[in-house]
């Protein structure tokens, strides 16, 4: 009895970034097949640390707001730039107005105030060590008004990934053979591989308001970032 495997190819086009349309390819095998899907993690210490940070302004009118707001903005990326964080690091992720009302509890009615503007930056950090006075200064002297984050990564990890593979490689070789010995067959030949990533980071701290901390830099922890590689692979039995 002869079995069919069919395995899908896509190819992304590197110049106009589009992907290619998949292809399937169809291989032939003499005997039974093994469908196995594999993951192994690689905990490894984190080099990079990315959060966000802005500031929020009220005034009666739109464009006091949205001027008041500008201004104290400006005032957080160029702290950024002046503790050592690269201008192609900084990125602004939204600016919102929106109107401000306040609660009458009297004529339990919402009363219109005036307008409230934020204005959002992400930032990453490439020594982690910095990252608490980094902190710790855009609150006491940099004008933000709230912190996101931090979120732990490895700025390259392709040494991680590919221990990751190879391990997983081995774990799914293993298996097969124990799969074909138990069937009576002598070992098995790789038909197909398909691969998967993930990144398991420690949960950010939450967002919140900060208040300056004079004596000392914010504690920061960053912990292990987990790098995962899963494989789907397809083995022919042999004997």
């Amino acid at each position: 009895m002869k079995y069919l495997a069919i395995i899908t190819f896509a190819a992304a086009i590197l110049g106009g970034g589009q992907m290619a349309e998949a292809a399937n390819v169809q291989i032939t095998a003499q005997n039974p097949v093994i469908e196995l899907t594999i993951s192994e993690q690689v905990d490894s210490r984190p080099d990079t640390a990315t959060f966000s940070t802005g500031v929020e302004t009220k005034a009666p009118t739109a464009t006091q707001a949205l001027r008041d707001n500008s201004r104290q903005a400006r005032m957080v990326i160029e702290k950024l730039k002046s503790l050592g964080v690269a201008e192609d690091d900084i990125q602004t992720t939204g600016i919102n107005l929106n109107a401000d009302y306040q609660y009458d509890r009297g004529g339990k009615v919402n009363r219109f105030v005036g307008y409230r503007v934020s204005n959002q930056v992400r930032a990453k950090v490439r020594n982690i060590d910095d990252l608490g006075k980094i902190l710790d200064a855009l609150v006491s002297d940099g004008g933000a008004t709230n912190l996101n984050g931090p979120y732990f990564s490895i700025d390259d990890d392709s040494e991680v990934k590919k221990m990751a593979r190879e391990r997983a490689l081995a774990n799914g070789k293993k298996q097969a053979e124990n799969y074909a010995r138990a069937s009576g067959y002598t070992g098995v030949r790789v038909l197909s591989i398909a691969e998967g990533f993930s990144n398991n980071s420690p949960r950010p701290v939450s967002s919140m308001r900060m208040m300056s901390v004079q004596e000392e830099s914010v504690p920061v922890a960053p912990g292990q970032v987990g790098t995962t590689v899963s494989l789907n692979i397809t083995y022919e039995m042999i004997r």
